[in-house]
Protein backbone atom coordinates (compact mmCIF):
# COMPACT_ATOMS: atom_id res chain seq x y z
CA UNK A 1 0.00 0.00 0.00
CA UNK A 2 2.99 2.15 0.60
CA UNK A 3 4.52 1.43 -2.46
CA UNK A 4 1.63 2.22 -4.42
CA UNK A 5 0.86 5.44 -2.65
CA UNK A 6 4.45 6.41 -3.49
CA UNK A 7 3.65 5.74 -7.15
CA UNK A 8 0.94 7.88 -7.18
CA UNK A 9 2.86 10.66 -5.49
CA UNK A 10 6.11 10.25 -8.03
CA UNK A 11 3.20 10.34 -11.05
CA UNK A 12 0.97 13.33 -9.70
CA UNK A 13 4.63 15.32 -9.28
CA UNK A 14 5.37 14.33 -12.91
CA UNK A 15 2.53 15.02 -14.37
CA UNK A 16 2.83 18.57 -12.55
CA UNK A 17 6.49 18.96 -13.07
CA UNK A 18 7.27 16.98 -16.50
CA UNK A 19 10.71 16.95 -17.67
CA UNK A 20 11.89 19.81 -19.51
CA UNK A 21 14.50 20.77 -21.70
CA UNK A 22 16.88 24.10 -21.82
CA UNK A 23 18.79 24.36 -24.78
CA UNK A 24 21.26 26.48 -24.64
CA UNK A 25 23.58 27.27 -27.80
CA UNK A 26 26.69 29.12 -28.90
CA UNK A 27 27.58 29.61 -32.28
CA UNK A 28 26.77 26.19 -33.76
CA UNK A 29 27.21 23.97 -30.61
CA UNK A 30 23.70 23.28 -28.77
CA UNK A 31 23.49 22.12 -25.43
CA UNK A 32 20.64 20.23 -23.40
CA UNK A 33 19.85 20.68 -20.19
CA UNK A 34 17.48 18.51 -18.55
CA UNK A 35 15.12 19.95 -15.64
CA UNK A 36 13.90 17.35 -13.64
CA UNK A 37 10.33 17.02 -11.33
CA UNK A 38 11.86 17.23 -8.21
CA UNK A 39 14.20 20.90 -9.55
CA UNK A 40 11.15 22.26 -10.99
CA UNK A 41 9.75 21.29 -7.86
CA UNK A 42 12.25 23.16 -5.69
CA UNK A 43 12.12 26.24 -8.26
CA UNK A 44 8.46 26.48 -7.77
CA UNK A 45 8.42 25.91 -3.45
CA UNK A 46 10.48 29.23 -3.92
CA UNK A 47 8.65 31.03 -6.39
CA UNK A 48 6.19 30.92 -3.96
CA UNK A 49 7.85 31.83 -1.13
CA UNK A 50 9.32 34.79 -2.24
CA UNK A 51 5.91 35.82 -4.07
CA UNK A 52 4.73 35.32 0.04
CA UNK A 53 7.67 37.77 1.50
CA UNK A 54 6.67 40.30 -1.67
CA UNK A 55 3.02 40.33 -0.33
CA UNK A 56 3.99 40.60 3.39
CA UNK A 57 6.04 43.73 2.31
CA UNK A 58 3.87 45.34 0.11
CA UNK A 59 0.75 44.98 2.81
CA UNK A 60 3.61 46.63 5.31
CA UNK A 61 4.17 49.51 2.85
CA UNK A 62 0.45 50.15 2.36
CA UNK A 63 0.07 49.60 5.74
CA UNK A 64 2.39 52.73 6.20
CA UNK A 65 0.79 54.41 3.48
CA UNK A 66 -2.22 54.26 4.91
CA UNK A 67 -1.58 55.15 8.74
CA UNK A 68 0.42 58.18 7.16
CA UNK A 69 -2.52 59.44 5.27
CA UNK A 70 -4.60 59.18 8.09
CA UNK A 71 -2.52 61.02 10.35
CA UNK A 72 -2.48 63.98 7.64
CA UNK A 73 -6.40 64.11 7.70
CA UNK A 74 -6.06 64.38 11.05
CA UNK A 75 -4.13 67.31 11.19
CA UNK A 76 -6.16 69.03 8.20
CA UNK A 77 -9.88 68.13 9.88
CA UNK A 78 -7.96 69.95 13.34
CA UNK A 79 -7.02 72.97 11.10
CA UNK A 80 -10.36 72.84 9.26
CA UNK A 81 -12.14 72.95 12.64
CA UNK A 82 -9.97 75.71 14.27
CA UNK A 83 -11.24 77.75 11.13
CA UNK A 84 -14.38 77.03 11.44
CA UNK A 85 -14.35 78.14 15.43
CA UNK A 86 -13.07 81.10 14.52
CA UNK A 87 -15.13 82.49 11.81
CA UNK A 88 -18.00 81.88 13.90
CA UNK A 89 -16.44 83.73 16.80
CA UNK A 90 -15.59 86.59 14.78
CA UNK A 91 -19.41 86.20 13.53
CA UNK A 92 -20.63 86.72 16.81
CA UNK A 93 -18.04 88.99 18.21
CA UNK A 94 -19.51 91.64 15.51
CA UNK A 95 -23.33 90.64 16.74
CA UNK A 96 -22.39 91.30 20.26
CA UNK A 97 -20.70 94.37 19.24
CA UNK A 98 -23.96 95.47 17.42
CA UNK A 99 -26.00 94.95 20.78
CA UNK A 100 -23.98 95.84 23.23
CA UNK A 101 -23.98 99.55 21.63
CA UNK A 102 -27.78 99.59 20.91
CA UNK A 103 -27.98 98.37 24.88
CA UNK A 104 -29.21 101.10 27.67
CA UNK A 105 -28.03 99.01 30.41
CA UNK A 106 -25.96 100.64 32.96
CA UNK A 107 -22.30 100.68 32.13
CA UNK A 108 -21.67 99.35 35.54
CA UNK A 109 -23.08 96.42 35.06
CA UNK A 110 -20.72 96.00 31.97
CA UNK A 111 -17.67 96.78 33.88
CA UNK A 112 -18.06 94.41 36.21
CA UNK A 113 -19.23 91.57 33.58
CA UNK A 114 -15.92 92.56 31.89
CA UNK A 115 -13.91 92.40 35.42
CA UNK A 116 -15.53 89.28 36.44
CA UNK A 117 -14.44 87.81 32.59
CA UNK A 118 -11.03 89.04 33.39
CA UNK A 119 -10.45 87.43 36.68
CA UNK A 120 -11.70 84.26 35.06
CA UNK A 121 -9.46 84.71 31.94
CA UNK A 122 -6.64 84.98 34.73
CA UNK A 123 -7.07 81.74 35.93
CA UNK A 124 -6.72 80.41 32.44
CA UNK A 125 -3.83 82.02 31.19
CA UNK A 126 -1.73 81.29 34.43
CA UNK A 127 -2.57 77.21 33.29
CA UNK A 128 -0.50 77.66 30.03
CA UNK A 129 2.61 78.86 31.99
CA UNK A 130 5.37 76.74 30.86
CA UNK A 131 3.56 75.91 27.42
CA UNK A 132 5.72 76.76 24.53
CA UNK A 133 4.58 79.49 22.24
CA UNK A 134 1.41 80.39 24.69
CA UNK A 135 3.00 83.53 26.19
CA UNK A 136 3.10 85.26 22.75
CA UNK A 137 0.10 83.71 21.36
CA UNK A 138 -2.14 84.31 24.33
CA UNK A 139 -0.45 87.55 24.64
CA UNK A 140 -3.08 90.55 25.42
CA UNK A 141 -3.98 93.43 22.89
CA UNK A 142 -2.12 96.81 23.84
CA UNK A 143 -4.81 98.90 24.74
CA UNK A 144 -5.81 102.27 21.82
CA UNK A 145 -8.10 104.04 23.34
CA UNK A 146 -8.45 107.39 21.47
CA UNK A 147 -9.56 110.92 23.59
CA UNK A 148 -12.77 110.91 22.13
CA UNK A 149 -13.39 106.88 22.91
CA UNK A 150 -16.50 106.82 25.08
CA UNK A 151 -16.42 104.46 28.18
CA UNK A 152 -19.09 102.02 26.30
CA UNK A 153 -16.23 102.06 23.55
CA UNK A 154 -13.56 101.00 25.78
CA UNK A 155 -15.48 98.43 28.14
CA UNK A 156 -16.63 96.81 24.63
CA UNK A 157 -12.27 96.85 23.09
CA UNK A 158 -11.95 95.11 26.42
CA UNK A 159 -14.49 92.66 25.97
CA UNK A 160 -13.46 91.89 22.55
CA UNK A 161 -10.05 91.45 23.40
CA UNK A 162 -11.25 88.99 26.19
CA UNK A 163 -13.06 87.11 23.52
CA UNK A 164 -9.95 86.45 21.23
CA UNK A 165 -8.12 85.59 24.33
CA UNK A 166 -10.14 82.94 25.28
CA UNK A 167 -10.43 81.84 21.50
CA UNK A 168 -7.02 81.51 21.05
CA UNK A 169 -6.76 79.47 24.16
CA UNK A 170 -9.02 77.25 23.28
CA UNK A 171 -6.92 76.69 19.90
CA UNK A 172 -3.75 76.46 20.97
CA UNK A 173 -4.92 73.97 24.08
CA UNK A 174 -6.65 71.81 21.46
CA UNK A 175 -4.42 71.78 18.09
CA UNK A 176 -1.38 70.66 20.85
CA UNK A 177 -3.89 68.30 22.24
CA UNK A 178 -4.63 66.76 19.45
CA UNK A 179 -0.98 66.65 17.68
CA UNK A 180 0.17 64.74 21.00
CA UNK A 181 -2.68 62.26 19.94
CA UNK A 182 -1.58 61.91 16.59
CA UNK A 183 1.81 60.98 17.99
CA UNK A 184 0.66 58.24 20.04
CA UNK A 185 -1.64 56.96 17.16
CA UNK A 186 1.28 57.29 14.93
CA UNK A 187 3.39 54.51 17.59
CA UNK A 188 -0.01 52.23 17.98
CA UNK A 189 -1.01 53.29 21.37
CA UNK A 190 -4.29 54.33 22.77
CA UNK A 191 -4.03 58.09 23.40
CA UNK A 192 -6.81 58.09 26.22
CA UNK A 193 -5.17 55.35 28.10
CA UNK A 194 -2.28 57.73 28.84
CA UNK A 195 -4.23 60.62 29.33
CA UNK A 196 -6.70 59.27 31.82
CA UNK A 197 -3.44 58.71 34.27
CA UNK A 198 -1.30 61.06 36.29
CA UNK A 199 -2.54 64.24 38.44
CA UNK A 200 -4.69 67.06 36.94
CA UNK A 201 -4.78 70.53 37.18
CA UNK A 202 -6.73 70.66 40.15
CA UNK A 203 -9.23 73.85 41.18
CA UNK A 204 -12.28 74.43 40.52
CA UNK A 205 -12.04 73.96 36.36
CA UNK A 206 -11.67 70.25 37.04
CA UNK A 207 -13.74 70.29 40.13
CA UNK A 208 -16.95 71.82 38.95
CA UNK A 209 -18.01 69.63 36.04
CA UNK A 210 -21.76 71.11 35.34
CA UNK A 211 -21.28 74.70 33.25
CA UNK A 212 -23.73 76.08 35.62
CA UNK A 213 -21.71 74.82 38.80
CA UNK A 214 -18.28 76.42 37.08
CA UNK A 215 -19.98 80.06 35.98
CA UNK A 216 -20.92 79.82 39.70
CA UNK A 217 -17.66 79.22 40.89
CA UNK A 218 -15.99 81.79 38.41
CA UNK A 219 -18.57 83.98 38.56
CA UNK A 220 -19.51 84.85 34.88
CA UNK A 221 -21.90 83.79 31.93
CA UNK A 222 -22.50 80.26 31.38
CA UNK A 223 -21.41 80.40 27.81
CA UNK A 224 -18.01 81.89 28.82
CA UNK A 225 -17.58 79.44 31.52
CA UNK A 226 -18.08 76.17 28.86
CA UNK A 227 -15.58 77.97 26.79
CA UNK A 228 -12.89 78.32 29.83
CA UNK A 229 -13.87 74.28 30.72
CA UNK A 230 -13.26 73.11 27.11
CA UNK A 231 -9.80 74.73 26.90
CA UNK A 232 -9.01 73.41 30.51
CA UNK A 233 -9.95 69.67 29.52
CA UNK A 234 -7.69 70.20 26.66
CA UNK A 235 -4.69 71.13 28.25
CA UNK A 236 -5.37 69.19 30.68
CA UNK A 237 -5.22 66.40 28.17
CA UNK A 238 -1.98 67.82 26.54
CA UNK A 239 0.09 67.77 29.48
CA UNK A 240 -0.78 64.30 30.70
CA UNK A 241 0.05 63.11 26.82
CA UNK A 242 3.03 65.50 26.75
CA UNK A 243 4.44 64.02 30.67
CA UNK A 244 3.75 60.81 29.14
CA UNK A 245 5.52 61.34 25.84
CA UNK A 246 8.76 61.94 28.02
CA UNK A 247 9.12 58.76 29.32
CA UNK A 248 8.51 56.46 25.64
CA UNK A 249 11.16 55.38 23.74
CA UNK A 250 9.98 58.16 20.77
CA UNK A 251 13.53 59.02 19.59
CA UNK A 252 15.99 58.06 17.26
CA UNK A 253 19.30 56.44 18.95
CA UNK A 254 21.48 57.60 16.16
CA UNK A 255 21.07 59.44 12.88
CA UNK A 256 22.51 56.73 10.65
CA UNK A 257 20.54 55.06 7.89
CA UNK A 258 18.35 52.28 8.72
CA UNK A 259 19.35 48.96 6.61
CA UNK A 260 16.81 46.91 7.71
CA UNK A 261 13.14 47.08 9.25
CA UNK A 262 11.22 45.75 11.54
CA UNK A 263 9.44 42.42 9.99
CA UNK A 264 9.87 39.25 8.03
CA UNK A 265 13.59 39.33 6.18
CA UNK A 266 15.77 36.65 4.85
CA UNK A 267 18.54 35.76 7.15
CA UNK A 268 21.52 36.62 6.38
CA UNK A 269 23.22 33.74 7.73
CA UNK A 270 21.43 31.15 6.66
CA UNK A 271 19.30 32.58 4.06
CA UNK A 272 15.75 31.53 5.66
CA UNK A 273 12.74 34.02 6.50
CA UNK A 274 12.94 35.01 9.68
CA UNK A 275 11.08 37.49 12.32
CA UNK A 276 13.68 40.85 12.39
CA UNK A 277 12.69 41.94 16.31
CA UNK A 278 14.29 45.18 15.75
CA UNK A 279 15.65 48.04 13.26
CA UNK A 280 19.43 48.18 12.16
CA UNK A 281 21.47 51.22 11.59
CA UNK A 282 24.66 51.26 9.93
CA UNK A 283 27.45 53.41 10.68
CA UNK A 284 30.95 53.57 11.13
CA UNK A 285 33.01 51.87 14.02
CA UNK A 286 32.30 53.46 17.63
CA UNK A 287 29.20 55.24 16.17
CA UNK A 288 27.92 57.00 19.49
CA UNK A 289 24.68 55.72 20.48
CA UNK A 290 22.21 57.25 22.78
CA UNK A 291 18.73 56.63 24.81
CA UNK A 292 15.81 56.91 23.04
CA UNK A 293 14.17 57.92 26.39
CA UNK A 294 14.46 58.29 30.24
CA UNK A 295 14.90 55.36 32.49
CA UNK A 296 16.61 52.57 34.19
CA UNK A 297 19.82 50.41 33.31
CA UNK A 298 18.51 46.78 33.51
CA UNK A 299 21.53 45.02 31.92
CA UNK A 300 24.98 45.21 30.57
CA UNK A 301 26.86 42.41 29.06
CA UNK A 302 26.56 40.02 26.14
CA UNK A 303 23.93 37.97 24.89
CA UNK A 304 23.70 35.04 22.28
CA UNK A 305 23.39 36.19 19.06
CA UNK A 306 23.13 40.41 20.31
CA UNK A 307 26.87 40.40 21.23
CA UNK A 308 27.33 43.47 23.56
CA UNK A 309 24.00 44.71 24.42
CA UNK A 310 22.35 47.25 26.58
CA UNK A 311 19.01 47.00 28.18
CA UNK A 312 16.93 50.13 29.64
CA UNK A 313 13.66 49.48 31.29
CA UNK A 314 11.68 52.78 30.65
CA UNK A 315 8.57 51.53 32.58
CA UNK A 316 4.78 51.58 32.01
CA UNK A 317 5.87 47.99 30.47
CA UNK A 318 7.91 49.41 27.93
CA UNK A 319 11.89 48.11 27.18
CA UNK A 320 14.72 48.96 24.39
CA UNK A 321 17.47 46.50 23.52
CA UNK A 322 20.68 47.82 21.90
CA UNK A 323 22.77 45.26 20.38
CA UNK A 324 26.29 44.55 18.69
CA UNK A 325 28.19 47.15 20.27
CA UNK A 326 31.49 47.76 20.34
CA UNK A 327 31.72 48.77 23.48
CA UNK A 328 29.31 50.47 26.38
CA UNK A 329 29.47 53.28 29.02
CA UNK A 330 26.48 52.64 31.40
CA UNK A 331 26.18 50.22 34.23
CA UNK A 332 23.19 47.82 35.78
CA UNK A 333 20.73 50.01 37.52
CA UNK A 334 22.18 53.06 36.73
CA UNK A 335 19.63 56.00 35.79
CA UNK A 336 19.29 56.95 32.15
CA UNK A 337 18.23 60.37 30.92
CA UNK A 338 17.31 61.00 27.45
CA UNK A 339 19.52 60.86 24.93
CA UNK A 340 22.59 60.04 27.27
CA UNK A 341 25.57 58.23 25.10
CA UNK A 342 25.22 54.40 26.25
CA UNK A 343 27.78 52.88 23.90
CA UNK A 344 29.53 52.70 20.43
CA UNK A 345 28.00 51.03 17.19
CA UNK A 346 30.32 47.97 16.52
CA UNK A 347 30.08 44.69 14.92
CA UNK A 348 29.71 41.75 17.84
CA UNK A 349 27.34 38.80 17.98
CA UNK A 350 25.95 37.50 15.08
CA UNK A 351 26.31 40.38 12.81
CA UNK A 352 27.62 40.99 9.26
CA UNK A 353 29.27 44.48 9.82
CA UNK A 354 29.37 47.36 11.44
CA UNK A 355 26.13 48.27 13.10
CA UNK A 356 23.26 49.05 15.71
CA UNK A 357 20.24 46.04 16.27
CA UNK A 358 17.30 48.25 18.00
CA UNK A 359 14.70 47.04 19.83
CA UNK A 360 11.22 48.05 21.33
CA UNK A 361 9.17 46.20 23.89
CA UNK A 362 6.32 46.81 25.06
CA UNK A 363 4.73 44.36 28.12
CA UNK A 364 7.07 41.62 26.89
CA UNK A 365 6.13 41.84 23.05
CA UNK A 366 8.82 43.02 20.47
CA UNK A 367 7.25 46.35 18.76
CA UNK A 368 8.07 47.78 15.24
CA UNK A 369 10.88 50.68 16.30
CA UNK A 370 10.08 52.84 12.78
CA UNK A 371 6.15 53.61 14.43
CA UNK A 372 7.72 55.04 17.81
CA UNK A 373 10.53 57.35 16.02
CA UNK A 374 7.86 58.47 13.32
CA UNK A 375 5.75 59.80 16.83
CA UNK A 376 9.17 61.12 18.25
CA UNK A 377 9.41 63.27 14.79
CA UNK A 378 5.62 64.44 15.41
CA UNK A 379 6.90 65.37 18.76
CA UNK A 380 9.88 67.14 17.08
CA UNK A 381 8.08 69.33 14.64
CA UNK A 382 5.47 70.25 16.96
CA UNK A 383 7.94 71.84 19.33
Amino acid sequence: MNDAETVRKRSLIERWFPVRYLYLRNGDDVRACALGSGRQCMIAVVAVLFSGWTLIASGGLILDLVTNARADEAVIRARASSERVNADLQARLDTAVVRMSATTGSLDDMALMVERRHAALTTVMSMFRGVDGAETALRPALPQHSATQTPLRRILAVRLDQERLIARAEAVAQTRAERLRLAFRLAGLNPAAYSASGPGLGGPLVEASDPKALAAVLDVDEAFAVRIRHAADNLSDMRRLADAAEGLPFRRPTQARTTSSFGVRFDPFNHHPALHQGQDFAAPLNTPIYATAPGTVSFVGVRSGYGNTVEIDHGRGFKTRFAHLNSTAVRPGQQIALGQRIGAMGTTGRSTGVHLHYEVWMNGRPQNPARFMKAGDQLVQQD
